[in-house]
Order: structure tokens, then C-alpha cells, then sequence
């Protein structure tokens, strides 16, 4: 008995189907490329919770102590740092820091809209983007970074509290002309003292260094830099609640 002509092409349509769905072969160099970029890819995310409570280091401070380079940190908890400090760098840099999720995107298109190039887009980048970009990514800009460094922030700010992704940040960011990495070594380099006692000029001055601190020097600001700073002071004097999710509980 003969089968009906679509019975019989089924197997055929299934085989095709089959192939249709069927994932691509790669060679194994190939492979192994494709597992390594997976693993760089969700390292990261699997670091970051460790972060808790491990202090880490930045990747430039790893790049520049491969090459020989100078690079001084002092890591210090965050209730040994004066409150000027972390008041001036939100004031500075993410006057949203305590009501975003780690990207503010509200920053981002006002970013956008006033920027004429990539160059012009820091302020659309929250202290948590900096964290994630310092720990995981590398310097420079990109839109490939940027594209890596947004759900990165997201998931920072999702597994560390405010207070640790400041403490971290505070001793991360290079803050220094002879590589001195974090608020401690930044302190005792510009004003001989301890990051605890600093006052809420000199933490203004220091926050004013960080988007270029090759080239900013609180140590002997010159008067774009004393200018800034009192901008900074101000604006600290005016928002002291702006820091309020960094209280200890």
C-alpha cells in the first residue's frame, strides 16, 4: 500500500527544518576564542558580589605595576575618610549619585543633547559607570566600552550598597600626577594629611583634579582649579543631603 505523497516528503521537511536550527560548527581555535570571550564577558558580573567585601584594585593599577610603573594606595574604609570628601565628588561629578540605579539616564540624554562629540559625554557618567569602567573595562572612550560599561553599573548598584560602591571609588580613581591611586594617597601627596582631616576646601580641590588628575594638581592648583573648587564648596553647602545615602546604618 502506497503512502499518501506528503507523508512520505515529511521526513524531508523535518530534515531540512533540522538543519535550518541547527548551531554552527566551529573549529576548535575558534572555539576556544568564542569560551574565553564568554568568560571575560561574565567574569565581571560573578566578581562583583566578592566586592562586598574584598577591597579591589583598578585595572590600570594592574596595568601599571605590570610595567613597572609607580602606583601608591592607601585603602581606607570609608568612616575614615571625612564626609567632605564624598559630598565633593557627588556634588562634582553625579549630583544623582543616592537616587539612580547606577546609570542615570535622566544624565545621559542631557548628556546627549548638549554634546558635539563621544569627547563631551562625561556627564552622562555616574560614579557607578566610573567604578565599573576602573575595575573591569579600559581608559580611553568608546562607544564598545560604553555599551559594557551601562549593565555593569546596573548590576553594581544592584549587588553593593551605595556606601561600599563609594568606598570602592574612592579608592580606585587616580587622583595623582606620580600614580597615586585613591583619596588616602591623594591626601597625604596634596595636602600632607590624612584623608579623615580633610576640610571641605581642600576635598572640593581634590574632586576638581579627577577628570583630568595628570593634569589638575590640588597640591599647586592653579586659578581655573581654586575657581572650581569654590564652585564645588558652594554647591556642597547648598546640598549636604545629596550624600545621604552614604549614612552608615
Amino acid at each position: 500500500m502506497g503512502y499518501p505523497a506528503g507523508m512520505i516528503r515529511a521526513p524531508h521537511k523535518l530534515s531540512v527544518a533540522h538543519d535550518m536550527l541547527r548551531l554552527p560548527r566551529f573549529s576548535r581555535p575558534v572555539r576556544a576564542v568564542l569560551v574565553a570571550l564568554l568568560v571575560l564577558f561574565l567574569l565581571p558580573y560573578v566578581l562583583t558580589p566578592l566586592y562586598a567585601v574584598v577591597d579591589p584594585v583598578s585595572t590600570v593599577m594592574i596595568w601599571r605595576r605590570m610595567a613597572g610603573e609607580r602606583v601608591e594606595r592607601i585603602y581606607v574604609p570609608l568612616a575614615r575618610i571625612s564626609n567632605n570628601l564624598p559630598l565633593a565628588v557627588i556634588v562634582a561629578e553625579d549630583g544623582r549619585f543616592c537616587e539612580h540605579y547606577g546609570v542615570d539616564f535622566a544624565g545621559i540624554r542631557d548628556a546627549i543633547e548638549d554634546a558635539e562629540d563621544l569627547d563631551d559625554l562625561r556627564g552622562g557618567s555616574t560614579l557607578t559607570q566610573q567604578v565599573a569602567k576602573n575595575l573591569f573595562l579600559w581608559p580611553g572612550r568608546s562607544y564598545v566600552r560604553k555599551a559594557l560599561e551601562m549593565p555593569l553599573a546596573l548590576w553594581i548598584d544592584l549587588v553593593l550598597s551605595k556606601r561600599r560602591i563609594m568606598e570602592i571609588y574612592l579608592n580606585i580613581a587616580e587622583w595623582g600626577p606620580n600614580g597615586e591611586f585613591g583619596a588616602e594617597a591623594a591626601s597625604r601627596r596634596a595636602f600632607g594629611k590624612r584623608s579623615g582631616d580633610l576640610s571641605r576646601y581642600e576635598a572640593a580641590l581634590l574632586a576638581a583634579t579627577l577628570p583630568n588628575p595628570l593634569k589638575r594638581d590640588a597640591k599647586s592648583p592653579g586659578p581655573g582649579l581654586r575657581r572650581l573648587a569654590g564652585l564645588y564648596v558652594g554647591r556642597s553647602g547648598r546640598t549636604p543631603g545629596a550624600a545621604a545615602c552614604l549614612r552608615a546604618r
